[in-house]
């Protein structure tokens, strides 16, 4: 009787246990279990990282409203998974750059569970956020200090490196751009892959990197031209 109301009280002890885990994994993956909507996520990421260019008077088709997307959306989970778009035009994780649209892997995953789960609208208007305004974008130049960068590179003088300016690169292009610094180390700055000089912007660290005499910029191939964006000068620097 006794080992029998032992027993009972592991097996109690076990389901309690297990019932616990459970419900930890539910709560660590709730945005797994919650239906994923137009009106709640996905129109949050599309009007952050794709309305720019896709809405009403914009470069390419709109994505504003949910009658627009939900046609295109095997289309657009296709083309998020292969990073084709938002149109970035690097290798992401070599260097890092402040004006990168590219989505991260939390929100190609939201994306794709989105469509898998045949596109939901969602029931509340409300969640939808407020429309993006539109600015109208100024084309970029590069500065007139800009170094143009063809072939290899050795600085003669230290160097403040704001960004990169893909100048005449041909389609379908992949580059690896790195600086070897005199110490011995390997500074990574841009990987251009498959490269489209329809999509073409500057690549603008997130924080400019100081670059001593003696650097030697690797990788840029003879027949390219890029530009060299040094930082600008405040008058607490000068």
């Amino acid at each position: 009787m006794t080992r029998h109301i032992l027993r009972g009280r592991k097996r109690h002890v076990v389901t309690v246990a297990f019932l616990a885990g459970v419900g930890f994994a539910v709560h660590a993956h709730d945005i797994g279990t919650t239906p994923i909507t137009w009106n709640r996520e996905i129109s949050r990421i599309v009007y952050d990282r794709c309305a720019s260019c896709h809405h009403n008077g914009g470069t390419a088709f709109s994505l504003m409203t949910y009658s627009e997307a939900q046609p295109r959306a095997v289309a657009i989970k296709n083309a998020v998974l292969t990073r084709q778009m938002p149109p970035w035009g690097a290798v992401k994780g070599f260097g890092a750059f402040r004006n990168d649209q590219g989505l991260t892997q939390e929100q190609i995953e939201v994306i794709t569970d989105w469509v898998q789960s045949d596109m939901p609208k969602g029931n509340n208007p409300n969640a939808l956020p407020k429309v993006p305004k539109f600015a109208k974008l100024s084309a970029f130049r590069p500065p007139k200090d800009a170094i143009a960068l063809s072939g290899d590179l050795r600085l003669d003088h230290p160097l403040t490196l704001d960004g990169i300016w893909p100048d005449d690169v041909p389609e379908g292009s992949s580059t690896q751009i790195v600086a070897a610094l005199p110490d011995g180390s390997i500074e990574p700055l841009l990987w251009l892959y498959q490269y489209k000089p329809m999509y073409q912007h500057p690549f603008l660290f997130r924080r400019p990197l100081d670059l001593p005499a003696g650097t030697i910029i690797r990788g840029a191939p003879a027949k390219e031209k890029f530009a060299l964006i040094p930082a600008k000068q405040t008058k607490s620097s000068k």
